[in-house]
């Protein structure tokens, strides 16, 4: 059994799917990085072989480095796009497109599921501390290098979105459940293996986060289901999603060094936070009212008139959605520097790390009220501004 793990984290297995897939090693790297030191990643230049800046602080020096050619640039441009369906940017787009123009009540149940999995797999690597690949392998990309790597949690995003969305619409609507299930082992392939095609995770770390996206998956959602429910629902449901909210950042797993995950749990449980409570206030000043009609529905395919509201609610949307994030991030941060008596630029020149705690309380409360606005706007503010405009999709208010 050891001698299986220890297989299935060696780099040189990633080295091979790199290899696979078209990323030819020009030369070896030269040495090893140190421990605590993710090894550098390089760039592509027209498919030659490049090197890339070091993603390390100023005390620390980067390793020597390889260089690589990309022989197949349709799979290094498939695995890009792959890999950014578990960015912020993804998150910022299908989010609010699917809020405003598929179906609340799905959304509200997948987000939240989201968030659970992603918070348990973010506390995860703080915990078990294990490194990214290093040599041989190159990485091709610099983003979350910081992060440890077990488990994946591009993984478990590439399991918990897609196929709760399987599960979740296939309650609510009548469509080839065939059809569902290839998409969502598509987007979930695509996600894992652009992982290891990017040099960011070993084999065994993709393997960990979808077997227990997969256990959490069976207990969440009937979970989900009717925690959504309850909270849309109650009365006084916002206080206990805010208490409970709020401890999960307070009680976030520690690591030995500074890491942007406890950053993006805050950012996921803050956006769940604000989607919750912006339909429990519809459901209470008496805007979301029950259908009588009884899922499964049929699908309402757009028509011409249809497509053009959706795309002009989808771009007027995320316009705001943008500025949200401006004014709110500003404010907060501003807020909260004053309450501490520090100037915000004199935070923003610190330097990250655990010990700097002016600079951690900051960022975790700004990002807090920040996404917490995005998810209320997401569900409250937005939805009842399309309706003002006749922009509102008619159904969006019977969502429970």
């Amino acid at each position: 059994m050891s001698a299986t793990i220890e297989y299935l984290k060696s780099p040189e297995l990633v080295v091979r799917i790199q290899q696979f897939f078209g990323v030819e090693y020009l030369n070896p790297p030269f040495g090893s990085p140190r421990k605590g030191v993710p090894a550098s990643p390089n760039k592509i230049q027209n498919g030659h072989r490049s090197t890339a800046k070091s993603t390390q602080g100023p005390k620390e020096k980067a390793p020597e480095q390889a260089s690589y050619r990309i022989r197949n640039k349709w799979w290094y441009y498939l695995f890009l796009i792959g890999t950014e369906l578990g960015d912020e940017i993804f998150y910022a787009s299908f989010i609010p497109f699917w809020f405003w123009n598929i179906d609340s009540a799905v959304g509200r149940r997948v987000i939240f599921l989201w968030s659970i999995v992603m918070y348990i797999g973010q506390s995860c690597k703080d915990i078990v501390r294990w490194q990214r690949p290093g040599p041989p392998v190159i990485r091709l990309q610099n983003k979350w290098a910081l992060e440890y790597g077990m488990p994946s949690t591009h993984a478990m995003v590439a399991v918990s979105i897609p196929f709760s969305v399987l599960i979740f619409t296939l309650q609510r609507y009548q469509y080839p459940a065939l059809i569902g299930l290839i998409a969502a082992t598509t987007w979930c392939s695509v996600i894992c293996v652009s992982r290891l095609y990017l040099g960011m995770h070993s084999v065994l770390d993709i393997i960990a986060g979808i077997l227990l996206t997969i256990f959490l998956m069976i207990f969440l959602i009937p979970l989900v289901d009717f925690l959504d429910y309850y909270i849309v629902t109650h009365l006084y449901s916002p206080l206990f999603v805010l208490f409970i909210s709020i401890m999960l950042i307070v009680c976030h797993p520690k690591s030995d060094k500074w890491t942007p995950t406890r950053g993006d749990s805050t950012m996921m449980v803050s956006v769940t936070v604000g989607l919750q409570i912006g339909a429990w206030l519809n459901y209470q000043v008496g805007d979301m009212v029950p259908t009588s009609l009884k899922p499964p529905y049929q699908i309402i395919w757009p028509t011409y008139q249809m497509f053009g509201m959706l795309l002009l609610r989808t771009v007027l949307g995320l316009c705001c959605i943008v500025a949200t994030r401006a004014v709110a991030k500003s404010i907060s941060y501003a807020f909260v520097c004053a309450i501490l008596g520090k100037r915000p630029s004199e935070i923003r020149k610190s330097e990250s790390s655990l010990e700097n705690r002016n600079k951690n309380v900051v960022d975790l409360c700004y990002k807090y009220f920040t996404y917490g606005m995005i998810g209320f706007n997401t569900q409250y503010l937005l939805p009842n501004a399309f309706k003002l405009v006749s922009l509102g999709r008619p159904d969006f208010y019977t969502e429970i």
